[in-house]
């Protein structure tokens, strides 16, 4: 029987992937793949809709009692975090309006963290595509923005107001904990799963060129630069092992919103 897999087109997560959509380990069965943004995946993973899927971090108090963490395939990193961008610098958020790209992606949790003292006067959930180019006409006062907008947004003639990936590792030395891939429970088999993608993640590695192609026609008019660069950031040591950093930065972001009750408590996974 197929099973049914979600990520995003985004470089990182279609390099990650390729050699187990299509077919390239031994052993796996078939996989029916959907392209959609980590949003779309967040609430279609709470209905319980794909077998493997790619969400966020801090939509996994929502998920695990029907998920399994997987400890590969995912996104953390160092010096890859959210951005807020607005058009002018400085800008005090106090009151204003901010545009961000789900309610329960990382970006925002980490966000409200932050800006816990600073209180923005609206928030509005919009596709990702739209924030920069709504901050630069002025129909937002500040965009929150993730993944290859950090080197893309000068093009828009915005500022950083703030790194929140700098702000994280600063606070906490750890690792920020983007996007988690989870095993649906009773269907798939956590430990097999481990194994398919953590070989995913290494003929990747060992074969860049084979990926190329599936990458590129996938990466939303990117150029292959900035696709590269993301994929430099965004597949790193702990794609292929969360390791105990990886695990102590997901339990530091879910144990800090719990508290701060932005989210459900949830058990650590250390």
């Amino acid at each position: 029987m197929a099973l049914s897999l979600a990520v995003s087109p985004c470089p990182n997560d279609t390099f990650v992937f390729h050699a187990l959509v299509h077919g390239l380990i031994p052993g796996t069965p078939e996989v029916n793949l959907t392209f959609a943004d980590v949003d779309v995946t967040n609430t279609a993973a709470e209905r319980g809709e794909f077998d493997l899927v790619k969400v966020s971090y801090a939509a996994l108090p929502w998920l695990l009692d029907d998920y399994e963490l997987l400890p590969t395939g995912g996104a953390l990193g160092r010096g890859c975090g959210p951005l807020v961008l607005t058009r002018e610098p400085g800008v005090d958020l106090t009151g204003k309006t901010v545009a961000v790209p789900g309610d329960r992606t990382t970006a925002y949790l980490l966000f409200r963290l932050w800006s816990a003292d600073r209180a923005p006067g609206r928030i509005e959930v919009v596709p990702f595509h739209q924030i920069m180019p709504g901050v630069a006409e002025g129909r937002f006062d500040a965009g929150l923005v993730i993944h290859e907008a950090r080197f893309t947004y000068q093009r828009h003639g915005l500022h950083a107001l703030a790194d929140l990936g700098e702000w994280w590792e600063s606070d906490t030395g750890l690792p920020i904990p983007l996007g988690a891939i989870l095993a649906r429970k009773g269907v798939v088999d956590p430990a097999e799963a481990t194994e398919w993608i953590r070989n995913s993640v290494s003929m990747a590695w060992a074969n860049p060129d084979a990926s190329r192609e599936f990458v590129l026609a996938n990466a939303q008019e990117m150029e292959p630069e900035v696709v590269q660069q993301h994929i430099d950031l965004y597949v790193n040591e702990f794609t292929l092992e969360l390791g105990r950093d990886g695990l102590a930065a997901a339990d530091a972001l879910l144990q800090r919103a719990a508290a701060a009750g932005l989210t459900p408590a949830v058990k650590p996974f250390l």
